[in-house]
């Protein structure tokens, strides 16, 4: 069987949505449009009997924009004002959105502490499975109102794409689809290096490939594609499959599940002795 043809057979699905893939451009605010096409694709996948997870960026550059602010304001405090304007219009926007599909979305805002301590960690899985148990969709970002060492640290943390591992590997995901603006993988900048070369498949994630994406002029989104790899690595080693696509039109996310050639696939390899802690204390 064709690896990709497992995709269908995955049951707990994280989706990531990067700040790009829901605003415009021009003006920071929602793409409305979007956003119905994700709630439709979402639930159609819970419909089938999966377990769904939005990890969703976009609280600051919503709350930037309802506030009359032009582009992020570089302040941490009002970017923090930003994100706790932001989140809550996300999540009105979301609510509405799901329930026109019959569907129950849920919050959850997490922090660095959430995963460093043990007991935090814990009840975090509790809450995770007692929603989807629910039936409920969670939607997940990081507490930037509260805790200023996410904001401080997106260099590191690249606008969500570790979170979604991180979330991942803590509830047991066995898919993480990671959208962002480039198609997956490719050898160096597309858009600086014609001869760039996308990468289908990566069966293991090497040193090579990190220290690549390290060297490369790339800088996707926030975080830029080491980030991305740094994700891989951590959702590969709990067991979990990953793909990074393109997110400017969301009806890629049932493509992918069907196991269409869609991204760049990473494919999971369980480490007989994986400790998430041991991870985040790299990171951290």
């Amino acid at each position: 069987m064709n690896y990709r043809e497992r995709l269908k057979d995955k049951k707990r699905i994280v989706i990531k949505i990067g700040s790009s893939s829901l605003t415009h451009m021009e003006t920071g605010r929602l793409n409305l449009r979007k956003l119905e096409v994700l709630a439709r694709e979402l639930s159609d996948l819970h419909n089938q009997g999966k377990d769904i997870v939005l990890v969703s960026s976009g609280a600051i550059a919503v709350g930037a924009a309802a506030l009359g602010m032009r582009g992020k304001p570089k302040e941490l405090e009002k970017q923090q004002a930003c994100a706790s304007v932001g989140q809550a219009k996300l999540m009105m926007i979301y609510q509405k959105l799901f329930s026109e599909y019959n569907q129950t979305a849920g919050q959850i805002l997490m922090t660095k502490n959430t995963i460093v301590n043990k007991v935090n960690r814990r009840n975090a899985l509790n809450t995770y499975n007692q929603l989807l148990g629910l039936g409920v969709i969670p939607i997940v970002n990081e507490n930037d109102s509260i805790s200023t060492y996410e904001i401080e640290s997106l260099e590191k943390f690249g606008d969500n794409d570790t979170l979604s591992a991180v979330v991942s590997a803590l509830i047991g995901a066995d898919l993480l689809i990671l959208l962002s603006d480039i198609d997956g993988l490719f050898t160096d900048d597309p858009n600086k290096n014609p001869d760039a070369k996308f990468i289908d498949t990566v069966e293991t994630l090497d040193e090579r490939l990190l220290n690549m994406a390290k060297s490369s002029s790339s800088n996707v989104g926030t975080g830029g594609m080491i980030t991305k790899l740094t994700a891989a690595r951590i959702a590969t080693a709990a067991g979990c499959d990953m793909v990074i696509a393109n997110g400017k039109d969301f009806h890629i996310i049932h493509k992918i599940v069907e196991g269409k050639q869609c991204g760049t696939l990473f494919q999971g390899h369980k480490e007989e002795e994986f400790r998430l802690i041991d991870y985040i204390d790299q990171l951290l």
